[in-house]
């Protein structure tokens, strides 16, 4: 393995997932990284490091970061990424994080070019070091479970009108009242046979037999 990563940034505001993140970059020769627990502090260690001609090789950040009695520019790791891009544009970046939907997931990587994701469950030390292997070795990081939810996602197609009628049903609507929905705001089709239609096909592309199942799926896929 050629490693092209000496130094690491971790912005994570729990000592259980900092201290595990270190102890998986040991095993790659990066024992002493820097770390802190919120937002605007990385950023300011990502300028102050370009300022001293020490840019980092990599950030490793989590998406969420709890509230306190302290106020932040930038409340999440999505606005760091869009940041650190914006200052070092060539920085490797890994998220780490607890998130699971590819709905969320899936603009980290296409839009923001995040270098690699690793979701924290059980036995995330391992796939951790993967995906610090990857990038170590120039390569982006997807993993397995976010590959199946996304060719799972693409058996169907989802489009503004099926989001807003999922959406409805959610609520707990009847269909007799999404159609009265779709009617008062003139979106079309609104008719009753045409809701039940759509959602018998989307059903069957996903593989679901009732309402209630697809619902719960597309709420865990963040399609809804």
């Amino acid at each position: 393995m050629t490693r092209m990563i000496q130094k690491v940034l971790i912005a994570e505001d729990h000592d259980s997932a900092n201290i595990s993140v270190q102890k998986t970059l040991e095993e790659i020769g990066v024992t002493h990284p820097d770390y802190v627990y919120y937002c605007d502090d990385a950023l300011l260690k990502i300028k102050k490091a370009i300022e001293q001609d020490s840019a980092y090789d990599l950030l490793i950040t989590d998406l969420y970061f709890d509230k306190d009695y302290r106020e932040q520019y930038l409340s999440d790791g999505k606005a760091l990424i869009e940041a650190a891009r914006q200052v070092q544009p060539a920085i490797k970046i890994l998220v780490f994080s607890g998130e699971g939907r590819p709905a969320i997931i899936e603009p980290l990587f296409n839009d923001l070019q995040i270098d690699g994701y690793v979701r924290k469950a059980r036995g995330d030390t391992r796939t951790l070091l993967k995906a610090l292997n990857a990038i170590s070795n120039n390569d982006r990081y997807t993993p397995e479970f976010f590959k199946d939810q996304v060719k799972y996602k693409k058996a169907h197609e989802f489009t503004v009108f099926d989001t807003t009628i999922l959406s409805l049903l959610a609520e707990g609507k009847r269909q007799q009242e999404i159609s009265d929905y779709l009617k008062s705001k003139k979106i079309q089709p609104s008719g009753l046979s045409s809701i039940e239609k759509r959602l018998s096909q989307i059903r069957e592309a996903l593989g679901f037999s009732t309402n209630e199942q697809l619902i719960a799926h597309c709420v865990k896929m963040g399609i809804i």
